[in-house]
């Protein structure tokens, strides 16, 4: 009997015996090209790179600045409970008039004359001329104000939004609307009639007290700033009296303390001994943890509630797009605000991108401007540059910022320290911790920043910018 031998060799696509080494078989001994780990966190995080960063010492950065009379002019928060909408009592005290008052009493018998309406859009609120004889505050929704001009023809006085307000000052005072409002949207308001204000006021002395006060606190001499008045004399001939001044202070002015981000970057001491080949775990980790850092270091420097820049914009800096979306009419509001050398744009990608589905609709087309080898897109010759830390709400909504920086600029400038020990870059220490039981090596990763706007119109914000407006 005649025993037949098979070939444990594999067939090729011809059925015959493989002839050579596989292309599997033969990776076993090839070495792989490999890339240093790969992170889509990462972005250009512009902010961080074109803010002007002040050394601080001390850990402490305080805001020196001239005398500023509060002006009162913060935004209305209400309480809503199915469809009926509330004033909260204290908010009350945001209105001119009420700024200081602490009567909680007097405050809730405020808030619970106030009736709620519903209008929709188009619908008139106020005519302009018409007798003051409201309070109005804008719950939900956006209110158009139109104006005269001088040859008779509507101005646009601006747009009104949730928590806005108007009639708070004519209300105790008297007066006439030198101005239209009207729904732009389906809005909700709540109004308290001069008649119940008055009534009130009747029965309440602390309160006619502190409107009498308020009434003639205005008699502080003061720019358009709200800056306590330098007196000079001008133009003036021959031997006239000039008037004395001097520049006053603010008593308790604002400080910053450096904020800090922080994380322990565990490293196993076998991985650290063994795997450094040809990169170096330890480096590796580092590189990806302190980009992480960056990350959320230009993240607070934006939305932070005590430092970030979209909490610290002055109320008088802060708009409304006209009509939603970002046009470049309302890029040239904000231009209006921030006049002074404004340095840059900054706005979330969805907006650069929505700003340009509106100029490419009017027929303008922006130019581009070169930054640091890069090309990015500018308006009147400012530079917009994207940030994906922006926030952008449920309703797809955001906000745009402009900004004046440097310190010699009275601008917007970031706070860090440097020399601090382990220092690894500029404000950012990696420290040695220990190595515990398991081998495993800590280390303390530390990052010290904050940002600081030197005087209010440093910075603009433009606010609901709508992203999702159809054509």
């Amino acid at each position: 009997m005649t025993e037949t031998t098979h070939s444990a060799t594999p067939e090729n696509g011809n059925g015959q015996g493989q002839l050579s080494l596989s292309t599997d078989a033969a990776k076993q001994l090839a070495t792989t090209t490999k890339t240093p780990p790969q992170m889509q966190e990462i972005t250009t995080r512009w902010l961080l790179k074109l803010l002007p960063w002040v050394q601080c010492s001390g850990g402490v950065f305080r805001v020196n600045r001239r005398l500023t009379y509060t002006l009162g002019d913060g935004r209305i928060t209400f309480s809503t409970t199915g469809s009926e909408v509330r004033v909260i009592p204290a908010e009350l005290t945001e209105l001119p008039m009420l700024r200081g008052f602490d009567d909680m009493e007097v405050l809730e018998a405020l808030a619970g004359r106030f009736t709620q309406r519903e209008l929709e859009a188009g619908e008139e609120i106020v005519a302009e001329g018409g007798e003051v004889n409201q309070l109005v505050l804008i719950a939900h929704g956006r209110v158009g104000k139109v104006g005269q001009g001088a040859y008779g023809d509507d101005q646009n006085l601006g747009v009104l939004a949730d928590g806005d307000y108007f009639g708070e000052q004519t209300l105790a005072q008297g007066g006439t609307h030198d101005f239209s409002a009207r729904a732009r949207t389906a809005t909700t308001v709540l109004t308290l009639s001069k008649q119940d204000f008055d009534r009130i006021a009747e029965q309440s002395p602390t309160l006619r007290e502190h409107i009498e006060n308020w009434r003639t606190s205005g008699d502080h001499e003061q720019n358009d700033y709200g800056e306590a008045a330098i007196n000079l004399s001008s133009g003036h001939v021959g031997e006239a009296v000039l008037p004395g001044t001097f520049v006053d202070y603010e008593q308790s002015p604002r400080e910053y303390e450096l904020s800090v981000a922080q994380t322990v970057l565990r490293v196993h001491s076998r991985v650290s001994d063994l795997y450094n080949q040809p990169m170096s775990q330890l480096d590796q980790q580092l590189r990806l943890t302190i980009e992480a850092l960056r990350e959320r270091q230009e993240d607070e420097l934006v939305n932070n509630k005590d430092f970030g820049l979209l909490s610290n914009a002055d109320f008088g800096q802060r708009i409304r797009t006209r009509s939603g979306p970002p046009t470049p009419d309302d890029l040239d509001d904000l231009l209006a605000k921030v006049w002074k050398d404004p340095s840059f744009f900054l706005a979330h990608p969805q907006a650069i991108a929505a700003f340009g589905r509106e100029c490419s609709k009017r027929g303008v087309y922006p130019q581009s401007i070169e930054v640091g080898g890069h090309q990015v897109p500018a308006w009147r010759g400012v530079p917009i540059f994207p940030s994906n830390k922006i926030p952008v709400s449920g309703t797809r909504t955001t906000s745009m910022l402009l900004m004046r920086t440097g310190q010699e600029n009275q601008g917007v400038v970031g706070l860090h320290q440097t020399g601090i020990p382990d220092e690894y870059q500029p404000g950012l220490s990696v420290r040695f911790m220990n190595i515990n039981e398991k081998a495993v090596i800590s280390y303390l990763v530390s990052a010290y920043y904050s940002a600081a706007v030197l005087v209010p119109d440093a910075l603009g914000v433009l606010e609901d910018v709508e992203l999702g407006r159809n054509g």
